[in-house]
């Protein structure tokens, strides 16, 4: 007899403070109620169904062989679908890959760098688009990298300066809807595809950051005809080897980089000569063979997260109810701001899903933190604190116990000249 499926959520985010979560029984081989796990931005646990969704692929291949594809493809679809729903486009073209890295070149291989060879970018990507955006500066591409975080350039300014830096020569703009280190929402981004849009330029916005934790409705934001790369590993708890690009429904662009999946509905029509035949939709972006594990996870994990009704907009103010409490406990906490400090003065609703906090010894607080069962990370100065939708708010109290028992526990900060402690 098949498990029966868990019953939506009766409540709202009160009730998933308390201790347990109730939706730590959703998660019992990650046994989230028993650890500490400040991961939420980078590795969230995996529902039980995901376990039972990854046998059943091995199960298909064991019993169909071949002919295991049909069902692939159909968990495929259900992923489509569901990138559609998050982002509040359905139907959307959505191209499937192991990872941002294939996709967002694949993006790049399409772009005329030949007739415009500029790009334009922060200077607060992740290194995905960090190393790739490099390589091609090296090669001779004009690499335009506005600033992010600067004091005299904060981030809610940043759309504006990224449309003011477009221009004929611009083959496309690069910017994450969330900036990975700090967890700054990045607003306005409408007003850099209306550049793009009178330039003639393409806009990929990197959503990893935003996706099933912070709403990016493309309607809303008059993201339509912008192409918007993210994937599971961080907030849709889908784990490795699933990621998505979506494109604009009337681009005709096509990847230097291409797999045979590019022209899969195409094979049976006679070949061109000199040519390479692209499928339409999101076979353009298509890639070639892979293993359909991580598909059966993700679309097992999309079909319980609507049983359970966890909605962008729950699951956004249970985030901002955890990362505001994350917020209060570190400044109640009162620590000397040169060893640890809030790294960026923001309004709550301006914040990602994570709490960012400046520290200089970040990787040591990362070391410690784990000897005493905490798990989180740092990138650079930053320490990176994660909630997720499973953790309760005792947990999260414990969690900011611990660290800052370790940071009064440093030896006392030098004052370094010159050095400014606000970010």
């Amino acid at each position: 007899m098949a498990p029966s499926s868990p019953a939506p959520l009766l409540g709202g985010p009160a009730d998933l403070a308390a201790h347990p979560n109730p939706l730590a029984a959703d998660y019992t081989r990650f046994r989230v109620a028993d650890r500490l796990l400040l991961t939420g931005h980078s590795h969230q646990a995996w529902p039980d169904v995901a376990y039972q969704a990854q046998k059943q692929a091995w199960l298909d291949a064991a019993t169909y062989v071949d002919d295991k594809w049909e069902h692939a493809f159909r968990r495929s679809a259900r992923i489509r679908a569901g990138v559609g729903d998050l982002l509040e486009d359905p139907g959307a073209d959505v191209a499937l890959g192991e990872n941002t890295l294939e996709l967002v070149a694949r993006f790049l291989s399409a772009l005329p760098l030949r007739e415009r060879p500029r790009l334009v970018t922060t200077d607060g990507e992740f290194h995905t688009i960090r190393r790739l955006l490099g390589r091609l500066g090296e090669e001779g591409v004009e690499i335009v990298r506005v600033p992010a975080h600067r004091p005299d350039a904060p981030v809610d300014g940043l759309s504006r300066r990224l449309a003011h830096a477009v221009d004929a020569r611009t083959a496309a703009v690069l910017v994450s809807s969330v900036l990975y280190e700090s967890a700054l929402r990045v607003p306005e981004l409408g007003l850099v595809q209306d550049a793009c849009r009178r330039h003639g330029a393409e806009l990929l916005v990197d959503s990893y950051h935003s996706v099933n934790v912070v709403p990016l409705s493309l309607p809303l934001e008059g993201l339509a005809d912008a192409f918007v790369v993210g994937g599971g590993y961080k907030y849709l708890q889908w784990g490795e080897a699933c990621c998505f690009l979506r494109l604009p429904r009337q681009t005709r662009l096509r990847p230097i980089l291409t797999g045979w999946f590019g022209e899969f509905g195409e094979l049976g029509a006679p070949r061109v000569p000199g040519g390479v035949a692209y499928g339409e939709g999101a076979d353009r972006f298509a890639g070639s063979t892979f293993d359909p594990t991580a598909h059966y996870r993700a679309a097992a994990v999309l079909d319980h997260f609507q049983t359970r009704g966890l909605t962008v907009p729950l699951l956004r103010e249970l985030n901002q109810h955890q990362v505001g409490r994350l917020l209060r406990r570190i400044q109640e906490a009162d620590l000397d701001p040169r060893q640890l400090q809030v790294a960026h003065e923001v309004p709550l609703e301006d914040r990602g899903g994570f709490l960012a906090l400046q520290a200089p010894q970040a990787a040591e607080l990362v070391a410690a933190l784990r000897r005493r069962g905490v798990f989180t990370d740092a990138r650079g100065d930053r320490l990176r604190l994660g909630p997720a939708p499973y953790l309760s708010d005792t947990q999260l109290d414990d969690a900011v116990g611990h660290l800052a028992e370790i940071v009064r526990e440093l030896p006392p900060a030098r004052e370094e000249p010159g050095r400014s402690v606000t970010g």
